[in-house]
């Protein structure tokens, strides 16, 4: 099985860093947009509905980062794309949420905090459309203020899930909530970056997460060798979950109780996401605190027939836009400061097939 691209970076300049990024990565970047495109297409999005999307959640960005929007633009300018539509790619959550969009998948993450001096032990799906599966990317980059963070994202997207030197990891999922409006905010996922960028502590986190006005829900699990938190953020404000005997999952449904009232996915809406919570804590909760990373993997292996799809395969019968896969499975080692990252989904993995990313040092096992 391939693995997933990987890429690292050289330059610090905010600008040149997504110059160089972009050139590297242009081709994979204009087809993650197409890929998109017709994902808000098929999803009732007009073109110009996306452009006047992809310019509001630039200025957005500009507002609250600015060095991120230098970066975008430099992303732009290397790829050749317009910068309204790399700003689009890194709103894509905020967009989908401004039209509505559930799905039936979606990510299922884990993180067991054991005690007596043992580092934490994390694990997560990532679900998504199979056709956007070549999007794909793990890429190690320096800020510039010297901070080495290695990040598994998609082409053109800032950021998703990673770690950093600082021992800081960071875990994704999305969610939905009635607060979730047209009126484009701060992507998640700049969101996230700023985290791996900057945040040392989950406290860290969780006060550039409240610094950012948002459009549209997801939880950040942070990660460092003596904590761990589900930072639940949506419009309506920021709700923090807390490990149960050092046991943290997360799928794709409010748990905070301050939140969870304006819950906008349901069962009937066809989520999976209450199934693979149940699944996973009365099912895999022991087997979830494995010290082998492909272990920890393998406690994922519950397809639709076990009666949740942890580990989702595409229905090539459904519409392109109602197809989820499983395309990654994911784990941080936070006192390495190591991203280990598979292609596809967890009843694939063997210890062979990971890639690992050291923070920042480009080292590829």
């Amino acid at each position: 099985m391939s693995r997933v691209p990987a890429h690292a970076t050289t330059a610090t300049d905010p600008a040149a860093r997504g110059h160089e990024l972009g050139t590297a990565c242009r081709e994979a970047i204009h087809e993650t947009y197409a890929g998109y495109a017709r994902l808000f297409a098929a999803h009732g999005l007009h073109p110009h509905h996306v452009r006047d999307h992809g310019r509001a959640a630039f200025a957005a960005i500009d507002a609250w980062a600015p060095h991120l929007a230098e970066e975008i633009t430099g992303l732009a300018e290397g790829s050749g794309l317009s910068v309204w539509k790399v700003a689009a790619l890194n709103a894509r959550t905020e967009i989908l949420a401004a039209a509505a969009v559930t799905g039936e998948g979606e990510c299922s993450t884990s993180v067991v905090l054991p005690g007596g001096g043992a580092p934490p032990r994390t694990v997560q799906t990532w679900d998504w459309h199979d056709t956007l599966r070549g999007g794909m990317l793990a890429w190690t980059y320096t800020t510039s203020e010297g901070r080495r963070v290695a990040t598994f994202t998609e082409c053109g997207v800032l950021a998703k899930i990673g770690v950093n030197d600082a021992g800081l990891g960071l875990h994704f999922n999305v969610l939905r909530h009635l607060s979730d409006s047209a009126g484009i905010g701060v992507p998640v996922h700049a969101v996230a970056r700023r985290v791996l960028d900057e945040a040392v502590t989950v406290d860290d986190a969780a006060r550039i997460a409240r610094s950012a006005r948002l459009s549209a829900s997801t939880v950040l699990t942070v990660v460092t060798r003596d904590e761990a938190r589900c930072l639940e953020l949506c419009p309506a404000g920021i709700g923090e979950v807390y490990p149960d005997d050092g046991f943290l999952l997360h799928t794709n449904h409010f748990l905070a109780p301050e939140l969870a009232g304006g819950e906008r996915t349901t069962a009937a809406s066809g989520s999976s996401t209450f199934e693979r919570d149940a699944w996973l804590r009365e099912r895999a909760a022991t087997a979830l605190r494995a010290d082998d990373l492909t272990a920890r993997a393998h406690a994922l292996c519950a397809h639709r027939e076990d009666g949740a799809p942890v580990c989702a395969h595409a229905d090539l019968a459904l519409p392109e836009h109602q197809r989820w896969e499983s395309l990654a499975t994911i784990s941080l080692d936070v006192v390495a400061g190591d991203l280990h990252v598979h292609r596809g989904g967890p009843c694939e993995v063997e210890e062979r097939t990971w890639l690992t990313l050291t923070a920042g040092q480009a080292a590829f096992a």
